[in-house]
């Protein structure tokens, strides 16, 4: 079965209203997986060219080429382990989490073809320890007719900690092979020295769906949709003030003004819109009419990250939230380097002096001075991110921030913040 090139969605075809999509509906609506074994040359796989054809990058923040690193783990003369990365700790995105629960085939089908193509001996899919997906996967595999024969892939299940930095790539390789939810110094990475010491493809539950649609329709049809820049569809978690929150496929191109439409229009006045998160960067209520094309975004600073867009009202303190996010994101950190440990301390410090007393002793600049003093030089990309939010706020909320340093706290700061710090330590130790 093919399905056609101009179908829209793609990845939420069929989706059920309630529950997941069973293996016979997935395989009456997609048909049947074709896999390909490991080639003599595994670099030159088949599917590996047609996903470098597609232009398939990866949805979990990074945006790196999918073909690429594919490539690289197929360099190793080791046989790889697939890891399938649907921790989720950004607490604004919830669409590999409505994958798994919902389509979780699609999921299964995109880590069976890779661990195809790379002559893997053995698949895990790393979760949320408080995950509900957790059961609903482990009944979607148990389906699998190719999980049951000779030869098959031993596939894992694996629960990690909940934490912003746990489906950071080797925090979560180190989760999963026993150790802390915590990064690891590079080199070597992945794809070098993964779980087990072997190599591993390390790749997020969106990522793997997508693969799935293109090794059954090919890269002419994944680009039949999307810009020349940002092929093909993607999805997006939109929350905030909208009408309806919740995730949302779009193809690559769409402006913030037809993404605002298709999820019930804004509820309240426009204040700011934040993409990719909390390593994302901010907007203006002018930024209706940007494209959300990547190659568009990339040249003016701008990311969408793991998909993400929170729409701010203009009732809320961007100043207060701001500080709560920036201090949060400290107290998530590894604290394992200078920049984490001691700048996104001072960071937050700063944000919360001049959301609460003004610019008595200079915040606004040591703000500036040190987010730029921790760009590059952390043990992994959160101290970045952070600096990336804080500052891009700075720039877009200029008026709101130099209120702040003249006169301090503000109507707005003394209400409820609507982006959301959840407390991982308490959720874990519950």
């Amino acid at each position: 079965m093919s399905l056609p090139a101009g179908q829209f969605p793609r990845l939420l075809a069929g989706m059920p209203e309630r529950g997941a999509m069973g293996f016979a509906a997935h395989q009456s609506l997609h048909g049947p997986l074709p896999l390909t074994g490991r080639q003599r040359n595994r670099s030159a796989h088949p599917l590996i060219l047609e996903l470098e054809r597609a232009g398939l990058r990866g949805y979990g923040g990074g945006g790196f080429p999918t073909a690429t690193k594919l490539q690289a783990v197929a360099a190793q003369r080791t046989r790889p382990t697939v890891l399938v990365n649907a921790a989720e700790g950004e607490p604004l995105s919830s669409k590999d989490a409505l994958l798994v629960s919902r389509l979780p085939h699609l999921v299964i089908d995109g880590a069976l073809a890779a661990a195809a193509m790379l002559g893997s001996d053995g698949i895990i899919f790393a979760l949320d320890e408080h995950s509900r997906a957790a059961r609903t996967l482990e009944q979607a595999l148990a389906q699998r007719p190719e999980l049951n024969g000779r030869g098959a892939p031993p596939v894992t299940v694996a629960l990690v900690p909940s934490g912003y930095i746990t489906g950071q790539e080797t925090a979560l390789v180190s989760a999963v092979d026993g150790g802390a939810a915590l990064p690891t110094v590079t080199p070597p990475y992945p794809f070098e020295n993964g779980i087990k010491g072997r190599p591993t493809f390390v790749s997020n539950a969106e990522t793997f769906a997508q693969m799935a649609l293109i090794a059954r329709h090919g890269a002419d049809w994944f680009r039949a949709l999307g810009t020349g820049g940002d092929p093909g569809t993607r999805l997006v978690t939109v929350t905030g003030a909208i009408g309806y929150p919740g995730v949302v496929e779009i193809a690559g191109g769409t402006t913030m003004r037809q993404l605002i439409k298709a999820s019930g229009g804004l509820s309240q006045q426009l204040g700011g819109i934040l993409l990719g998160g909390y390593a994302g960067t901010w907007l203006g209520p002018d930024g209706v009419d940007v494209s959300l094309d990547a190659h568009v975004l990339k040249a003016h600073g701008l990311r969408l990250g793991s998909g993400i867009v929170f729409v701010l009202p203009d009732t809320a303190c961007v100043v207060a939230e701001v500080a709560s996010v920036a201090r949060w994101l400290q107290q998530e950190s590894a604290e394992q380097c200078g920049p984490c440990l001691n700048g996104l301390n001072a960071i937050a410090g700063a944000l919360e002096e001049l959301c609460a007393q003004g610019d008595r002793r200079g915040a606004y600049s040591r703000i500036e001075r040190w987010c730029q003093l921790v760009y590059n030089r952390g043990a992994c990309g959160l101290p970045d991110g952070a600096a990336t939010f804080v500052s891009t706020a700075l720039r877009v909320f200029r008026p709101a921030f130099d209120d702040h340093a003249r006169h301090g706290a503000c109507d707005g700061c003394l209400g409820r913040r609507l982006l959301p710090t959840p407390d991982f330590a308490a959720v874990s130790a519950a």
